[in-house]
């Protein structure tokens, strides 16, 4: 059995010989034996032995003892040891000892009086403490700070325990204390500014309306203190005694100032946390400080610099947006630099940030777009495909930025390494280049990014024939050639080389080539997808120049030519020259091209010029009205009740009160109003979470109401004694399982008859694994000797409590499902036959968010494929991707594969899915 102490050492069960083994050593003159003997008694002790034949002995032969190791270790098992009988008496042998502790209260070492004045402060039997009153104040003058606790004190520790010792004993002389020196709180030292900022806090709990403006006057003047420690706490307590603007931005200033001078990233971490956490109950004061908290972007961590930009997101205002963007245009400057360490990372992140400032507030994009179009060819191909989806979303949003745009993206399209990003920037010329110089440019600039066609040349063994060296010379050109034997259809060998050549006025170098030739040397890496945009592309944009040009040659010119690189394309695929084939979607698209070309009706000209950009702007729009209405589902709108009461602080009388007190009535009057005083969670919620843990028929009913906050689960259980008797030494004895920790043992109680105790305890979660609490309810009464156990019925932690739904990019989804490791495969087996209603139930049973948009789960196929995404208080990333189909017989079959980077959650995740997935509550 446990027994409450403040030292708590794992130690096996003794014996009896192990007992006796101790008495003897104590018996002994031996000084390290009896030491070594009194470790061992109370570590048994602590395991929940009673060694009831030791305490005659500890008192014959170890209180004696001068030693301060011995003292200190008899001081400890004084501690531990039962003090009272059955009947809650104070033993009669604990008299026996009062004596010792008088005689240690004047001993002439200062060691051995300031140890027993501390473990008297751990003793609560009056009979014991009584008759040492005179010894104890008699130290409070002592000459060692070590020893006395006085007001007129100079050490900083001895005042601080004088002060929370008052507290604790007076608090009501603790305040008077506080408020007649309030003029001086300021040159106290940081221990007891520390403590009187405690003190304020737990006071102002239930708020004194006639002294809330003084405990707000003191905690002001603290926040001129050097101490950042006290500084922090004064903060938080300002915005816990007052929401007064004033107040708020005096806290929001102290956060933004501890943000730049402190080094330490967990520091900066959690200021930024309480920093979002006062964006969150004054967004309107917190627009203010936005700038001060960009400055944290100084800080070289990516976590740090991650959670500013989020945070600068929520408080953008049409006031602040161009001064925000303009911040970091220049941050993105400083990553061209090399300097900063992963600084790709960090520029993906100011181009997504940009571009959520300019999606919300389009005028800005005219500012920082050209910028960013540099990095289309920036070796982040993550960065690089977000500046290209930002240049896509802008130039449909912002036709005035459209002809600037076009321009830009066909002088920088040749730097474009990645084909993704190829891709993109593909279709955008395809769309949106509208006027004759515009299309004509673009149709160039593809045609030097491809360069020389054929792709590849085909000659007969015998024939001498070498790319890099033509029959006719060029000037100033450069060959890159690849040649290998193939064998024709006939039997008879050949030899197919691809080549890669261009000609030029100025001298040019085999890199300069390479770099402007990206869609060849794409082509013949096997990229056949982006062959068929390139196809595409060609396609738009010469049905385009039929309409805009005149020259009706020109046009067929234009035409001749894309139709030659399709075939080249063709060509290269159906050939033997590169390991894997042209697939056949690709082949049907480039065919379809070659044919639309060739002969094109005005349907389909339309659908071609004119439907693409219209699905383009669809989908944008839809996005709009799904993050407005996500935005709305967001804000909480508290109601009052038809019958509060509301102060009109106009009415009262001002005399005597400060600008903050004022600004502090009008804001408690608002929240009055509109309920924001109001219950964050209704009682129905709180009854949800009541867990039963024992049966009505046991003596000893028990249930448990559990809370569960970020990393620490609290459990508030309700023991009710439903016996005549009264139980003695009652004990909540709880153990876990998983990736829980038990914080502190609960001590034990004396419960009398029919009545209730609340028993509350604390444990600490490290991840999302699901874990298991069990454990029993141990009592004693006065007609049983024998201890009585009542076992608990067990409370598994669901993993929902711990995981949100969230929202990601879609090639941030992507890239996440390629990096994690760990994936669990749940098969549907489920007696929902509609696909729709079965991934609503998913998604309400898993506490997640689909990231497929509406208008893509539309219609009646008989298939589904939705992607679903939460993200844990631990920061860790859930994906989940299903995909199911309806079979004949009505019934639903498929996969739900969950991906993530630890193990606990994607299985913890997969047996919530495989319980609740049938339909079940």
């Amino acid at each position: 059995m446990d027994k409450p102490c403040t030292l708590l050492v794992h130690f096996d069960k003794g014996s009896a010989a192990m007992a006796n083994e101790i008495k003897a050593d104590l018996e002994g003159s031996d000084v390290a034996a009896k030491v070594e003997a009194m470790k061992r008694a109370v570590m048994l002790l602590l395991n929940g032995e009673t060694l009831p034949t030791l305490f005659i002995t500890v008192v014959r032969y170890v209180l004696p003892s001068e030693d301060h190791t011995i003292q200190k270790l008899l001081l400890l098992y004084l501690e531990i040891i039962d003090k009272r009988d059955a009947a809650g008496r104070v033993l009669p042998e604990m008299i026996l000892i009062c004596q010792n502790l008088r005689n240690n209260l004047q001993h002439p070492n200062e060691y051995i009086r300031g140890v027993t004045l501390r473990f008297l402060c751990r003793l609560s039997e009056p009979e014991v403490l009584e008759p040492l009153v005179p010894s104890i104040l008699e130290n409070l003058e002592h000459r060692h700070h070590f020893i006395r606790r006085l007001a007129s004190e100079q050490d900083a520790s001895a005042r601080r325990n004088a002060f929370l010792m008052l507290c604790l004993c007076g608090q009501e002389r603790a305040v008077a204390y506080l408020f007649s020196n309030a003029e001086r709180v300021t040159e106290w030292p940081d221990l007891l500014q520390m403590a009187a900022v405690d003190l304020i806090r737990k006071v102002c709990r239930s708020p004194n309306r006639a002294d809330k403006g003084r405990y707000i006057k003191i905690i002001i003047s603290l926040l001129s203190s050097p101490s950042t420690a006290v500084v922090y706490e004064c903060a938080g307590a300002l915005v816990s005694l007052s929401s007064a603007p004033t107040a708020v931005r005096a806290a929001a200033n102290t956060y933004c100032q501890l943000l730049s001078s402190q080094s330490d990233n967990n520091v900066r971490l959690i200021l930024l946390d309480r920093v979002n956490e006062l964006r969150m109950a004054h967004r309107d004061v917190m627009v203010d400080v936005v700038m001060d908290v960009l400055r944290a972007l100084s800080s070289p961590n990516l976590d740090v610099k991650r959670k500013v930009l989020d945070l600068v997101l929520d408080l953008l205002t049409p006031r602040n947006v161009e001064e925000v963007v303009l911040y970091l245009k220049k941050e993105v400057v400083k990553t061209q630099s090399g300097e900063l360490e992963k600084g790709g990372e960090y520029r993906q992140m100011l181009v997504q940030a940009i571009h959520a400032c300019a999606v919300e507030y389009p005028e800005v994009a005219g500012s920082v777009v050209h910028l960013l179009m540099d990095f289309l060819g920036d070796t982040n191909v993550a960065a690089a495909v977000d500046v290209v989806l930002f240049v896509r979303e802008i130039i449909e949003t912002n036709p005035k930025l459209r002809v600037s745009m076009i321009q830009r993206l066909s002088d920088t399209f040749y730097q474009i390494r990645a084909s993704r990003v190829c891709s993109i920037a593909l279709w955008i010329l395809g769309e949106y280049s509208l006027s004759l110089s515009e299309v004509e440019s673009a149709i160039t600039t593809i045609k030097q990014c491809l360069g020389d066609l054929p792709l590849f040349t085909l000659s007969e063994e015998g024939e001498t024939t070498d790319s890099s060296k033509p029959t006719q010379p060029m000037v100033n050109s450069v060959t890159v050639s690849s040649r290998r034997p193939v064998v024709l259809a006939d039997g008879t060998y050949a030899t197919q080389s691809a080549a890669t050549e261009a000609i030029s006025t100025p001298p040019v170098t085999a890199g300069s080539l390479a770099s402007t030739l990206n869609l060849r040397s794409l082509i013949l890496s096997g990229d056949f997808f982006l062959a068929a945009v390139v196809a595409c592309t060609l396609t738009k944009l010469v049905l385009r120049l039929e309409e805009v040009q005149p020259s009706k040659a020109e046009a067929n010119k234009a035409c001749t030519g894309a139709l030659l690189v399709m075939t080249s394309i063709l060509q290269l695929g159906l050939s033997s020259y590169l390991p894997q084939p042209l697939d056949n979607d690709s082949y049907d698209r480039i065919v379809l091209c070659v044919r639309l070309l060739c002969n094109t009706g005005d349907d389909v000209r339309k659908i071609w010029l004119q439907s693409c950009r219209q699905s383009f702007a669809k989908m944008l729009a839809e996005k709009q009205f799904r993050e407005t209405e996500e935005m709305k589902a967001k804000s909480q709108i508290s109601h009052a009740q038809p019958d509060d009461l509301i102060d009109f602080y106009h009415l009262k009388s001002r005399r005597g009160m400060s600008q903050l007190e004022l600004e502090d009535e009008v804001q408690d009057d608002l929240k009055a109003a509109t309920g924001g005083f109001s219950k964050e969670t209704d009682d129905a919620n709180r009854l949800n979470r009541i867990l039963q843990l024992t049966g009505f028929s046991d003596p000893v009913y028990a249930e448990a109401f559990v809370t569960v906050h970020h990393y620490d689960i609290v459990l508030d259980v309700t023991v009710i004694n439903r016996t005549k008797e009264t139980l003695q030494n009652l004990c909540l004895e709880l153990a876990t399982m998983g990736d829980l920790k038990l914080v502190d043992r609960p001590q034990n109680y004396t419960l009398a008859p029919e009545s209730s105790k609340q028993i509350r305890a604390n444990i600490k979660v490290s991840s999302t694994e699901t874990g298991v609490i069990f454990g029993n309810i141990v009592y004693e009464t006065s007609n049983v000797m024998e201890r009585s156990v009542v076992v608990l019925n067990d409370i598994h932690i669901d993993i929902m409590d711990y995981i949100s739904p969230a929202t990601c990019a879609d090639v941030t989804f992507r890239n996440m499902w390629a990096e994690f490791e760990w994936e669990n495969k749940v098969a549907v087996n489920t007696v929902i036959q509609d696909e729709k209603e079965f991934l609503n139930h998913v998604i309400k049973s898993t506490n997640m968010k689909c990231l497929t948009p509406p208008s893509a789960l539309d219609g009646e196929c008989g298939f589904l494929a939705a992607n679903l995404y939460a993200k844990s208080v631990f920061g860790e990333d859930a994906l989940v991707n299903i995909s199911i189909e309806k079979q004949v017989d009505g019934k639903l079959s498929g996969y739900i594969r969950i991906r993530s980077k630890t193990q606990g959650i994607a299985l913890s995740l997969g047996d919530k899915i495989t319980l609740k997935q049938k339909g079940g509550s």
